[in-house]
């Protein structure tokens, strides 16, 4: 009795001095080069629920791709920003306010990518229509074809997608593809979709996977969101669309009647060039093939257009957030008018800021969101920032359910728009891989506002009567949601 007496106690000092010791080092480790939010997160995480909080960190703690990864990233945009130091990407237009050049400039510092001018740009806001329209670029290739997205699914929707690379690769043009791991292992159709890439003879591969196994390992929610299209250097599309039916082909989707509303954009001119670059980056990083003797990375072709237009990769292998501080720098810009289209939005404090003081400036915020979510950590920690959004003057309208506004744009005053894979949220700016354009041009942006015009039509306003409506349980469920959003 004795002795089990003694035992316990020995124990039980044990376990206090682990504690202990882990609460001390969770003060050291978990804060150093991590965001306010974040650290006191996962230290809330360590302290209260010790075992589930150290597991959690040891598994996505580290926010970033291993250091080979980044490595790779660094060098490749040494090579990038060195080769095109001196090359010549179209006529610029005159006259760039000065806040549009020193963003540029901060993009070309941190991305890469050089602005390029003679350049065009055409939205395709249906669905369908955007899927049928890269398959008939495809056809039209003779050397080859660059595929890279987040989901790529082969079904009814895609299948016109899937026989045109099937026909390219017949005819003798290299279809390269990359599909996100996470994203497609285990998913619907995956099975299907790597024979039919096989059987046509496409070389492909997964992007960031997580294959202990085979040494291939990063945290395992780190995810390459990206979504483009290029053929022969000419023709690119890019946006937020995944090559896949606008269900997603999930049962639970399918029961609710939940279906995708997404926007794409075919792009000519130089811009491409930097498309590209992005391909092969990502190709290269998990490859280790650079394709330079095949392709020339900044051949340029002219555009039929007047648009200027910089590309911009963001995502864990830079060392900043290039997506992030490419918004911010807009939104202390805008002088008019600001809309934002973002299935996802949490944001960070900075961004938050940003957004209030534009409004207090005087400047008409519009928000666009989706009334019926899909993710429902992060629809909840949407909407604990709704309050504050509508206290400070931004209008939000809700799409209507049972659709998933999926589209991610930004566009300030009448001149200047983004578009892009990236959303507004602490994911798209420290987890995901993404990639944005820049553009200037009147003509765009008035194309950009028929489309949010189009959206709106299909929209409901939030106002902060209804909103106080709210019930208890909604708002806990948003503030746990908004605190977890911060692990990271």
């Amino acid at each position: 009795m004795i002795n089990a007496t003694f035992d316990a106690s020995w124990l039980v000092i044990t376990l206090f001095v682990v504690d202990l010791v882990v609460r001390i080092a969770a003060i050291i480790i978990v804060p150093r080069n991590r965001r306010p939010t974040a650290a006191m997160a996962w230290l809330l995480a360590i302290y209260f629920i010790p075992f589930v909080g150290v597991f959690l960190f040891l598994l996505i703690g580290n926010p970033r791709l291993p250091r080979k990864r980044r490595r790779k990233q660094a060098a490749i945009n040494e090579y990038i920003h060195d080769t095109s130091a001196s090359l010549e990407f179209g006529t610029l237009r005159p006259n760039a306010p000065q806040w549009f050049r020193a963003l540029v400039q901060l993009n070309r510092n941190l991305g890469a990518m050089p602005i390029a001018g003679d350049n065009a740009a055409t939205l395709i806001a249906d669905y369908q229509q955007s899927l049928d329209a890269m398959a008939e670029a495809i056809r039209q290739a003779t050397r080859y074809v660059h595929v890279e997205f987040y989901i790529l699914q082969s079904d009814d929707s895609t299948d016109n997608f899937f026989r045109a690379l099937e026909e390219a690769a017949a005819r003798g043009v290299v279809v390269r593809v990359l599909l996100d791991h996470w994203a497609n292992r285990g998913k619907p159709r995956y099975r299907e979709t790597v024979r039919r890439l096989d059987a046509m003879g496409a070389h492909w591969h997964l992007m960031l996977p997580v294959q202990p196994l085979r040494g291939r390992y990063q945290r395992p929610d780190l995810r390459n969101h990206r979504k483009l299209l290029v053929i022969d250097g000419d023709v690119a599309y890019m946006g937020s669309q995944n090559v896949t039916d606008s269900s997603y082909n999930l049962r639970k989707n399918i029961r609710r009647g939940l279906h995708w509303v997404d926007l794409m954009v075919r792009v000519e001119g130089p811009v491409v060039a930097s498309i590209n670059a992005v391909f092969l980056s990502d190709w290269y990083s998990e490859t280790d093939e650079t394709l330079a003797d095949e392709i020339d990375l900044f051949s340029v072709t002219s555009g039929p257009g007047d648009l200027d237009c910089q590309i911009v990769p963001s995502g864990p292998g830079f060392d900043f957030q290039n997506n992030l501080k490419l918004f911010l720098g807009l939104l202390f810009a805008a002088k008019e008018r600001i809309i934002i289209v973002s299935p996802y939005f949490v944001p960070d404090e900075a961004l938050l800021l940003a957004i209030t003081t534009a409004c207090q400036r005087g400047v008409h915020v519009e928000l666009f969101v989706s009334e019926e979510g899909d993710q429902a950590m992060v629809y909840h920690a949407q909407r604990s920032y709704y309050e504050a959004l509508l206290r400070a003057g931004v209008v939000i309208w809700m799409y209507r359910k049972p659709f998933i506004l999926h589209s991610k744009s930004v566009t300030i005053d009448d001149e200047v728009a983004v578009i892009g894979s990236s959303n507004m949220d602490m994911r798209s700016f420290g987890l995901n891989l993404e990639v944005s354009m820049l553009v200037r041009g009147e003509e765009f942006v008035r194309d950009m506002r028929a489309v949010e015009g189009h959206y709106r039509g299909l929209s409901r306003q939030l106002t902060i009567e209804e909103w106080r409506r709210q019930p208890l349980r909604s708002t806990i469920l948003d503030n746990l949601a908004r605190l977890t959003s911060a692990l990271q």
